[in-house]
């Protein structure tokens, strides 16, 4: 299986151009292997909102980087107003995630629903069969077209720093089937070197380093703002501890997520830990450092790269982004779910975030994680399920 080589009549590719410079290099890359480049810029900001996007991800400035660099590569550009999905696919997922006492993972989102997802009615517009992004990520097509059985593999970046291919594991068979990830055999600084040997003025462009639509790293004042919006306001509750004592009032399950230590009421001396947020209650569960945990967790809505495994399986599973993976054993359930027992216990298990699964750099799959199944139940007494 291998990377597939433009032909008479697959050589127009669709590249999603941020305005960065990983997926200027991805256009650069294609043009220079023969494909049939078009750059394709997604304006996600209404017009009203255009100030808090300044600096990000196809915000205004972006856009015109994007521009910019297509002009240089001497490829077709076009900007396509996608706001209206964004704002319903992604930030108000974002929204109702902490709202349901859960942490939310939108860059899977955006990719799953706009970046491959929407984009592909206009890619197919513009007749491309592909569709390119600069993720650090790679994907293996079958050699002959015509094998259906045969799914696109999906593995990480050569790159472990850069490493990406977290945010695609809910690509489906099809989306993977139509995706090419250019930049995936390179490191950070050889795609810079590319750019700057090209002149690019994105060249030595910094990275976005947090969420493109929150400004200041201030998820707090985005939900608030976000929720007032709507109509909506913070869920109160309560603080208990982990037999279920009543510690005090907080102002909202929104502003904690699990593992959180800050802005929690003190614990003589000990530090305390978000354990557990029950959305139903308004409870937030609190504990120490051990409390945090995981021997068990479900995850649901998995996507399979694969045959799922009904008896349990060893792989690595990382939990976050920034988690490098531990072992355990995966075993598919009913209804899309799948059970996880790390052979080690992992802290922070966060439900809301993805659960994606290894064998060595190839994704076997993944899934949402819904909820721990080893808490104590004494912290629960009272407390409606959390499932």
């Amino acid at each position: 299986m291998t990377t597939p080589a433009p032909s008479s009549e697959s050589r127009r590719v669709v590249v999603g151009m941020s305005g960065g410079v990983d997926s200027s290099v991805a256009a650069y890359l294609l043009k220079e292997q023969g494909w049939e480049v078009i750059g394709v810029t997604m304006k996600l900001w209404p017009q009203d909102c255009m100030s808090r996007a300044e600096d990000k991800c196809c915000g205004p400035q972006a856009i015109a980087d994007a521009r910019g660099v297509a002009h240089a590569l001497g490829v077709p550009h076009y900007v396509i107003d996608e706001a209206v999905p964004f704002e319903r696919l992604v930030i108000d997922y974002f929204a109702d995630e902490y709202k349901a006492g859960r942490t939310p993972n939108p860059c899977v989102m955006c990719n799953e629903k706009l970046k491959f997802g929407n984009l592909w009615d206009k890619a197919t517009a513009l007749g491309a069969a592909y569709i390119a992004t600069g993720h650090y990520a790679s994907v293996e097509h079958p050699e002959d077209k015509d094998d259906k059985q045969r799914a696109p593999i999906l593995r990480k970046g050569l790159d472990p720093k850069k490493d990406q291919s977290y945010f695609l594991f809910s690509l489906r068979r099809e989306q993977l089937a139509r995706a090419l990830f250019p930049l995936g055999s390179l490191t950070k600084e050889e795609i810079r070197s590319i750019a700057r040997k090209l002149g690019l003025k994105v060249a030595d462009k910094e990275d976005s380093q947090e969420i493109c639509f929150v400004p200041g790293k201030d998820y707090k004042a985005f939900l608030k703002d976000r929720f007032t919006d709507r109509g909506e306001t913070f869920q109160p509750g309560g603080f208990y501890d982990m037999q279920g004592n009543h510690i005090g009032p907080h102002d909202g399950i929104e502003l904690f997520t699990i593992g959180q230590r800050k802005g929690l009421p003190g614990g003589a001396g000990t530090p305390r830990y978000v354990i557990d947020i029950d959305a139903s209650s308004g409870r937030v569960v609190l504990g120490g450092e051990e409390d945090l945990l995981c021997e068990e967790f479900l995850v649901n809505r998995t996507n399979w790269h694969g045959e799922a495994p009904s008896t349990p399986r060893r792989l690595s599973v990382k939990v976050r982004h920034g988690h490098s993976g531990d072992l355990a054993e995966v075993t598919a359930g009913e209804n899309d779910t799948a059970v996880i027992r790390p052979l080690q216990p992992l802290r922070a298990v966060t439900p809301g975030q993805a659960a994606v699964f290894y064998d060595g750099d190839r994704v076997i799959g993944g899934g949402w994680i819904a909820r721990r199944t080893t808490l104590d139940p004494a912290m629960l007494q009272d407390t409606p399920s959390l499932a």
